[in-house]
Formats: C-alpha cells, sequence, structure tokens
C-alpha cells in the first residue's frame, strides 16, 4: 500500500469512527483547511466544507456563504439541520452608517439559514501591518465604530458576534474594550495560539478573555528561536507546549456548549520578530504597554519547549505532500480531541 493509500485509510478509520461518535462541540474552521480547498478547486470541483467538517465527525462548522442568495441560505439551513451541526458563519461587518442596512438583511438570511453565532477577524498581524503607534490608533478606532454599528443589529436578532484575538490586540486591549461594549451579543472568538505573536502565555490571555468567550479556534503551538526573535508554529494537537486539557475544561466550565473549531494551519512557520524595532513600533508604556516582563516570559517559554520534532514546513513541497501533511496533521488532533477532551 502507498503512502497516500495508507494516509486515505486513516482519515477513512478517523471519519468512519467519527459518524458513530460525533464530537459535538467541535468543528473546523476553513483556515485549518487550505489543501483540501485547493485539491477540491484543482480538480474542478467545488469544495463544500459542511459536508466535509460533517464527514469527519464534527458538530460545528464555521463557514461564509453569499447571504443574498436565497438557495445558498436554504442550502446551509438544510445540511445544519439534517446533520444536526451548529453553524458560525464571517459575515462582513458594517465600516459606515451606510453599510448598516446591509449588516441587517445579512443578520436576517443567517437567521434564516440557521444561524446564531458569527466569527469575524478585524487585524492582521500588528507587528507587521503597522509602523507607528498612531497608525495602530486609527485602526483601532475604526474597529471600535464597526462594532459600535454592528451592536444594535446584532441585539435585534439576537445573535452573538466573537471577535477573534487576530495578532492585532493584546488580551488586556481586546477585554476593556469589551468592557466598555457591555454587550451580551459581543464577545471573543477566542484563538488558543494566536497572542503568543504578542508576548503572551496563552493561558494569561485565557483567562482575561474567558468572561466574553463565546466560540473558539482550538489548535496548539510549537516554538524555536531564530534571529530575530522566536517562530511560531500550529502543530497537532498535544504535540505543542499549550496546556489543551486545562485550557478546553476552564472554557467549558464557563460555557459546557461552546463551540470549539479546530485551525490546525500547516504551513511554514510565522516569525515573530521581536528583537527588531518595527515589532515595537505600536506599543507605548501609557496607550498600549507590552512590559519587558512579558517578553522575558514568553522567551523563557520559547527556551523552555524545545519542539517535539521539526516545526512544520510546506515550502518546496508538491501540492499532493502539502495535501497529505494537512490531513496527517488533522487526522492527529482529531485523534487527541476524542482521546483527551469532552468534545
Amino acid at each position: 500500500m502507498t503512502r497516500r493509500e495508507l494516509l486515505a485509510a486513516a482519515v477513512w478509520c478517523a471519519t468512519g469512527e467519527a459518524q458513530d461518535s460525533p464530537l459535538r462541540h467541535m468543528g473546523g474552521a476553513p483556515a485549518g483547511f487550505p489543501m483540501r480547498s485547493r485539491a477540491a478547486r484543482a480538480s474542478g470541483k467545488s469544495f463544500d466544507f459542511v459536508e466535509y467538517c460533517h464527514g469527519l465527525g464534527f458538530g460545528v462548522v464555521e463557514t461564509r456563504i453569499d447571504l443574498s442568495h436565497a438557495d445558498a441560505v436554504k442550502d446551509l439551513r438544510q445540511k445544519l439541520e439534517s446533520y444536526h451541526m451548529r453553524g458560525i458563519l464571517d459575515v462582513p461587518l458594517p465600516r459606515d452608517e451606510a453599510g448598516v442596512p446591509v449588516f441587517d438583511a445579512a443578520l436576517k438570511a443567517a437567521r434564516e439559514a440557521g444561524v446564531q453565532t458569527l466569527h469575524t477577524a478585524m487585524t492582521q498581524r500588528r507587528y507587521e501591518e503597522f509602523d507607528s503607534l498612531d497608525a495602530f490608533k486609527r485602526s483601532f478606532e475604526r474597529n471600535q465604530k464597526t462594532i459600535a454599528l454592528a451592536e444594535p443589529v446584532l441585539r435585534k436578532y439576537q445573535m452573538r458576534l466573537g471577535i477573534e484575538n487576530h495578532k492585532g490586540w493584546r488580551a488586556a486591549e481586546q477585554a476593556a474594550w469589551l468592557k466598555r461594549v457591555s454587550s451580551e451579543w459581543v464577545g471573543v472568538h477566542f484563538d488558543f495560539g494566536n497572542n503568543v505573536s504578542l508576548c503572551e502565555d496563552p493561558l494569561e490571555t485565557m483567562r482575561s478573555l474567558l468572561p466574553y468567550i463565546v466560540s473558539c479556534h482550538l489548535k496548539d503551538m510549537a516554538v524555536e528561536p531564530y534571529e530575530e526573535g522566536f517562530l511560531l508554529s500550529e502543530v497537532p494537537l498535544g504535540e505543542g507546549f499549550l496546556d489543551i486539557k486545562g485550557m478546553v475544561a476552564a472554557i467549558q466550565k464557563k460555557d459546557p456548549n461552546i463551540p470549539f473549531d479546530l485551525e490546525m494551519i500547516t504551513r511554514d512557520p510565522l516569525k515573530i520578530p521581536v528583537f527588531t524595532g518595527k515589532y515595537w513600533a505600536t506599543f507605548d508604556d501609557q496607550y498600549s504597554p507590552l512590559p519587558g516582563r512579558d517578553l522575558a516570559h514568553i522567551l523563557e517559554i520559547v527556551h523552555r519547549n524545545k519542539p517535539k520534532s521539526p516545526l512544520p514546513r510546506t515550502t518546496g513541497m508538491s501540492a499532493e505532500a502539502q495535501l497529505q501533511l494537512e490531513d496527517e496533521n488533522v487526522r492527529k488532533s482529531i485523534e487527541y480531541a476524542r482521546r483527551n477532551l469532552d468534545l
């Protein structure tokens, strides 16, 4: 049997078992399956992510559809109901007053599709996107205006929006903002590993954001030094340095029905250049502090947690090899979740 056939068999076993014992609170996030999506497009087929997540035994799916098309809305509802799945939708948010009616129509359609939770990632990687604190401030102010416009519509339809901690804000900044918003309809889509890039211990990030968490991106992380800072990689659950069991248990204690979308992104390591001036350009002691003790702590974590195996890399691999690696990482993560997590 070839490696490809062995991998296919392994994935089949995982999904076949999953059908007998669905992971009711576990789902898939699209960013974790780019090779699978690309392979479908290369073969001239559309990639039905809802179907794929159902095949993996997930009880949740994070996806995006064209909410202006009634057929797409109807199709999503039929699938969610027939598969007994929960859906989390990515919906564009209003940037100004003119965008509010469009957002209202999108939420009405999302309701008709059987969805109750939304996801948004409002930032890029802060240390790459901005060259100054003023630029970061302007972006943060725009984000806050957007949520101020969106909140009354979310309240109208009683739909929760989870704002992902997407390497844009430190946890204290995001938590303070959400405390000001003070709405049960605006919370956090908590990513387990993103804020490591902002010199935060994942446990501390979780504790700061815990009161606001409505949904999650489940992942494990591995780290390794490099000349300008450290490398950060998603790795299969259980192979990184995160306390996955403890973090999941703490979040489930807050709400046992919170969904966890697997986002095992198979890619080259991200460079976190903490020894460069540009990295520090958006931080200051008053508006946006990043204490030296936090840098020291994250560097301690980096040096204390050597990777159990070489960090994943896809550069130079064929498309087929990349797909095999992605499938293998997903399979390992699902197996870990089945053995160790109450999902």
